[in-house]
């Protein structure tokens, strides 16, 4: 089946028929083909519709996108890891070439490893930067964000509790059948 041809199925998925376009051009031409009296220009949409298909259906994205900061390093470590490859693969064939490139190549080759194993934990850290300083979206059930309201809660108590006790001394207990 070619770009021109799809495969058309009814609702119950019984009978299956190839439609071109020359043939679903035809149908959209006579207006008549296989349409009952009652549809109208309802079925004749439909048709039309059924026959044009696009070539690809906008899904939103799974993921969000990268910060820019972050993207900007990962973009530079894969350019760096390219040429790293490279370096090797130029290395590798002047060798077995026995050309005198090749140790020179060899030893770019190694520095170039080390600066590529930079440039992937330079986007490591930007990325831990970034969500340090802008702070990572949280679910509301995360367990951390309760822990955190418990312990809020139990600082508000204890200094609720300790001024209460103040109160109390510099009243000197007046009231009070016991002093803490």
């Amino acid at each position: 089946m070619g770009t021109a041809e799809r495969r058309e199925t009814s609702g119950d998925d019984t009978a299956a028929r190839e439609t071109t376009r020359e043939a679903a051009s035809a149908t959209r031409a006579t207006g008549t083909a296989g349409r009952r009296a009652d549809d109208g220009p309802a079925r004749e949409a439909a048709e039309v519709q059924a026959a044009y298909r696009p070539l690809w259906v906008e899904e939103p994205a799974k993921r969000r996108r990268l910060p820019d900061p972050v993207r900007t390093a990962a973009v530079r470590a894969v350019l760096i890891i390219a040429v790293t490859l490279i370096q090797a693969m130029v290395a590798l064939l002047c060798t077995l070439a026995g050309s005198w490139l090749a140790f020179p190549m060899v030893i770019s080759s190694v520095v170039s490893t080390i600066a590529a194993t930079w440039a992937v934990l330079d986007v490591w850290v930007t990325r831990q930067v970034w969500n340090q300083r802008h702070g990572v979206v949280s679910t509301p059930s995360s367990t951390a964000r309760a822990l955190r309201r418990e312990r809020r809660q139990a600082r508000r108590a204890q200094r609720a509790a300790e001024r209460e006790r103040a109160r109390i001394r510099r009243r000197g207990g007046a009231g009070q059948l016991s002093h803490p």
